[in-house]
């Protein structure tokens, strides 16, 4: 095991939060570590849950036998697609049985994913030090296959500090290729009907496009209400998805905007949080004198 978050300290005071990961090889070692980390869970009475992709949950229920339906085992590929619904996932955990001690199993940064997906599952990790320093009751042990090429130390030990200079620090530059559109106001009709357009020439579907549609509307007048009324908007595909990458000169100051949801009568933060639901992929980035999200719609 690496480093357990819960030794650190948080502002002077002991964090609640125990945040380990492991590195494995063959599935062998990943039922080694797993199995045992599930059933001390289980033992002790905790509320088991296991996010993980198809392949490692199959050598899993082997392995657990009759104690695999026991955990609550749910598709990384689904619940973890975009990892920034990660630490909603297990607020909502968390909160469905209150003073239960839960233990988490994850593995988000599964074999085949864009180097945009694993940049955001270590950004998830590091945040999830800061989402859930005061949860005591509450462990989650993070596996990465050794193919992928992550060292999960960084995320596992000074989290914050990891998370607030990846928040702070823009995005890869946006390819000359991509095409462009600045816009106020007044144009964020035109913009609506210009992307849908890109999008169905590339064979987004009907119903991903409605989503990226709402998502790029309240990405863009996130732009106009909090980032000086105007915003710039590039466009491209890479990776098998169409990219929708927005620019402004405002700031976010909050490292968990989009995944804690606001409250009705809040300012702000609610257009990122449907943003994650609605998108792929969505990556966040906002410093002094920018914020920067880039929505990835996948080509079906």
């Amino acid at each position: 095991m690496l480093k357990d978050s819960a030794t650190d300290s948080l502002h002077g005071a002991p964090a609640g939060f125990k945040h380990d990961a492991f590195v494995h090889g063959a599935d062998e070692e990943f039922v080694l570590r797993a199995a045992a980390f599930i059933r001390e869970g289980l033992a002790a009475g905790e509320k088991v849950v296991a996010v993980l992709p198809p392949e490692r949950t199959a050598v899993l229920r082997d392995a657990l036998d009759s104690q695999y339906s026991e955990v609550t085992v749910v598709d990384a590929t689904v619940a973890g697609g975009n990892p920034a619904r990660l630490i909603p996932f297990w607020r909502a955990i968390l909160e469905q049985e209150p003073g239960r001690p839960v233990r988490g199993l994850c593995e988000a940064a599964y074999p085949g994913r864009s180097a945009a997906a694993y940049d955001e599952v270590l950004l998830y990790e590091a945040l999830s030090d800061i989402a859930f320093a005061a949860d005591r009751s509450f462990r989650l042990c993070c596996a990465y296959e050794a193919s992928v090429g992550i060292d999960p130390t960084a995320t596992h030990s000074g989290g914050e500090a990891l998370a607030d200079k990846t928040f702070r620090t823009p995005l890869s530059d946006v390819p000359d290729r991509a095409e462009r559109w600045e816009f106020g106001p007044d144009e964020l009709g035109q913009v609506r009907q210009w992307v849908g357009g890109q999008a169905s020439s590339h064979g987004v579907s009907r119903d991903r496009l409605e989503d990226l549609s709402l998502a790029l509307h309240e990405i863009c007048t996130n732009s106009i209400r909090f980032g000086g009324g105007r915003g710039a908007l590039a466009v491209w595909i890479a990776d098998g998805s169409l990219i929708c990458n927005v620019t402004d000169r405002g700031r976010i100051d909050d490292l968990l905007v989009g995944r804690v949801l606001p409250p009705l009568d809040g300012l702000g933060g609610r257009g990122v949080w449907l943003a994650n639901q609605l998108c792929d992929l969505v990556q966040l980035r906002s410093g002094d004198d920018f914020t920067q999200v880039r929505l990835y719609t996948r080509l079906r």
